[in-house]
């Protein structure tokens, strides 16, 4: 399965996947994104990003190899539909961290994707994250907080829903989501055909 986390920039996306995957290490794996950027110190290629040059990921995009991608500060993000297919063929579910709006790319390229939502407990408290990074000027934040009311209202396009007031609590709920995503009867179905046609 492709299960996909988003939502508002400075709502915990990050926060909460690494306490996911700390709290589950083996379950899940995570996508890898490519970018057209340098490495910064310590980045390896194929384990923190695919680094690409400008020619050959905007051969990816036209060649429908990318399941979605954007471009920030002239550089491309995106992520490999290749990878993620290949882990998916083998029987591995994968797990992916990104925008609202690279996650509704996947969903049109992916129907059968687990999109789950993650939302601030109130848009104060997501202004006093961004507010916390120190990184962003007051003129910034004030675009991300547009933006995020703009993706909240997005939220309908998405599977499930979860309310980040603690890091814990989301962790709890998001695995909630993907231990009921694996029981689906429709999924096991298909393993025990495979078993009695076999």
């Amino acid at each position: 399965m492709l299960f996909l986390l988003s939502g508002p920039s400075g709502v915990g996306k990050g926060t909460v996947r690494k306490a996911l995957f700390k709290k589950n290490p083996h379950e899940l794996l995570y996508s890898i994104s490519a970018t057209t950027r340098k490495p910064r110190r310590g980045e390896v290629d194929g384990r923190d990003y695919f680094f690409l040059n400008k020619e050959q990921f905007e051969k990816m995009i036209n060649d429908g190899q990318m399941l979605e991608y954007a471009q920030y500060v002239n550089s491309y993000y995106g992520t490999p539909k290749t990878w993620i297919d290949e882990q998916r063929d083998q029987g591995n579910d994968v797990f992916m961290e990104i925008e609202v709006n690279g996650a509704m790319q996947v969903r049109a390229k992916v129907p059968d994707a687990i999109l789950i939502f993650l939302l601030p407990p109130d848009l104060m408290q997501l202004r006093n994250r961004l507010e916390l990074r120190g990184t962003e000027s007051d003129e910034v934040i004030n675009q991300r907080l547009k933006t995020a009311r703009e993706e909240i209202l997005m939220m309908t396009n998405y599977d499930y829903a979860v309310v980040n007031d603690k890091v814990d609590k989301a962790v709890k709920k998001v695995q909630t989501i993907i231990d009921a995503e694996r029981l689906k009867a429709n999924r096991l179905a298909n393993s025990y055909i495979k078993i009695l046609e076999g």
